[in-house]
């Protein structure tokens, strides 16, 4: 395996740390300040979106922080430009701080047309062709309320009846910077189409609810000093950082080469998840897979005789990569046989009901923080809430809270499934994926990710790239198959299988 790599564009920060790297820059910023930096910005991707037209009006929302300040001057230079503006000007000027202070006054020297909310709400709606959110940035901590929360409102109503396209500046308003969940329950959130994001990506645009309402996210660092940023441990999961994670095979391979992998689960009635996992590690290119059933096994798999059975007691695990869980059950010989995978098997992928077994069961627990071989958890929400004893709104109010403490606790690679899924190490190492669409809500795709993930850990890959490689794989399948009219939905967890396998080779040969 090769050294991962990330662009700038990849790092995620958090809201602590973009208020220091921001005090730094102030404290160093030029002729031209940091909120001239960013209505600039905010200007050049308005105008692309919008190609240049300048029969195009635009309406812009400006609220009562540097957000709104950002939002005066994209409106002043707009208006310079020759474009038509119209502002809404939200809160009480007082209580601006001095540079939006600056910039609202700059901004009424130009030919804008300011109107209040009421008016807004009691004229016709103009034939706007781009709304710029820039009513509240990562300093919010509280739900837009009265007369702003019903203009949120009113705005992605009109948007979405009429097509017109919002672009978010820093982040859409009512989101939470860190989290991508609303500010607080309930609270009002901009539809944006775009956001256009500053100093640093955040984590909140790219998981949980903020995939929904960030669209399109651009960064713009302002031009801050590289010296400024502290070491980053998020990152985006793009494919930009694997392309050098798996090198092409070499001629003198033999099957052994690329590992064994044992699925244990199967259960009765429940043999199917088993064999979509033995599938996807097979199209994943491991070098044999054994699919080891609790309920009778079948002499082969029709569509892949490729694959082997056995019963799960007659396997020998010590030597493979075992992904145990799918299809599993929760029986007493379900729980034996998890606990001689947590102390036989070379690396484990633990997925479904072995997550089940593990959360009601302490020396289950035990035995897998002992483990030195690598291993994998897979939880959704659900599974993750009984991992950490807490409630499934628990876990998504923050996800990357929530996955690091699983690997803290469990001693595992974890990856959090779920919009933006997200992969971390115990080490506090962290990952946002960014590929998936909810055709990947049905059965058995999460078995599919288990089985990639567990072929790839087979073929000796470290659990972090396994992992950040499996979901990436199965994420771009889902898009791709959507893209070309499959999905998404009934969109099926064996349909994503061959393109998988595309995606694995055009890094391992096309890169």
């Amino acid at each position: 395996m090769r050294k991962q790599s990330y662009t700038f564009d990849a790092r995620l920060y958090s809201v602590e740390q973009i208020r220091a790297i921001e005090d730094q820059a102030l404290a160093h910023q030029s002729d031209i300040s940091l909120m001239q930096k960013a209505g600039l910005a905010v200007v050049q991707l308005a105008i692309q979106i919008i190609a240049g037209d300048q029969q195009t009006p635009i309406l812009v929302l400006a609220g009562p922080g540097n957000n709104g300040g950002d939002a005066y001057q994209a409106g002043y230079q707009l208006s310079k430009q020759g474009y038509t503006v119209t502002c809404i000007q939200c809160g009480q000027t007082e209580g601006y701080p001095e540079d939006a202070q600056a910039a609202l006054a700059k901004a009424k020297t130009a030919n804008l047309l300011f109107l209040d909310i009421d008016t807004l709400f009691a004229e016709p709606v103009q034939n706007w062709g781009l709304v710029i959110d820039g009513l509240f940035g990562i300093g919010l901590k509280r739900a837009p309320e009265g007369e702003i929360a019903s203009l949120i409102e009113f705005i992605n109503q009109f948007t979405h009846e009429k097509n017109i396209p919002v672009l978010a500046i820093d982040l859409p308003s009512g989101l939470h910077a860190d989290t991508g969940q609303p500010v607080s329950p309930d609270a009002a959130i901009i539809q944006a189409s775009h956001t256009i994001t500053f100093i640093a990506n955040k984590p909140g645009l790219h998981t949980a609810s903020g995939k929904d309402f960030a669209g399109k996210v651009s960064v713009n660092k302002l031009d801050i000093p590289e010296d400024f940023f502290p070491a980053c441990h998020s990152h985006l999961n793009e494919r930009a950082s694997l392309l050098s994670a798996l090198a092409p095979r070499k001629q003198n391979s033999h099957k052994g080469s690329f590992g064994d992998v044992i699925v244990l689960g199967g259960a009765r009635s429940m043999a199917g998840a088993a064999i979509l996992a033995a599938r996807a590690a097979q199209f994943s290119g491991a070098g044999r897979v054994y699919c080891s059933m609790l309920a009778e096994a079948p002499v082969y798999d029709s569509l892949h005789p490729e694959i082997m059975f056995r019963l799960a007691e007659d396997i020998n695990m010590v030597d493979a990569c075992v992904i145990i869980g799918p299809g599993l059950g929760t029986s007493a010989r379900a729980h034996a046989l998890l606990s001689t995978a947590l102390q036989t098997a070379r690396a484990l992928v633990i997925d479904a009901d072995a997550l089940n077994l593990m959360a009601a069961d302490k020396a289950l627990q035990k035995l897998l923080n002992a483990r030195s071989g690598p291993c994998i958890i897979t939880p959704h929400p659900l599974e993750a809430a009984r991992l950490l004893n807490k409630k499934v709104s628990d876990i998504q109010n923050n996800r990357l809270q929530a996955a690091h403490e699983l690997a803290q606790q469990y001693h595992a690679l974890v990856i959090l499934k779920g919009s933006g899924s997200v992969i971390c190490d115990p080490d506090g190492n962290l990952l946002i994926n960014t590929t998936g669409n909810p055709a990947l809500a049905s059965g058995g795709t999460g078995d599919v990710l288990a089985g990639v993930a567990g072929a790839l850990l087979a073929q000796a890959c470290t659990a972090m790239d396994a992992a950040r490689i499996a979901a990436w794989v199965h994420g771009q399948a889902a898009d791709e198959l959507v893209a070309s009219g499959t999905g998404p939905i009934g969109l099926t967890a064996s349909e994503l299988l061959p393109v998988i396998r595309a995606n694995i080779n055009r890094f391992a040969y096309l890169s």
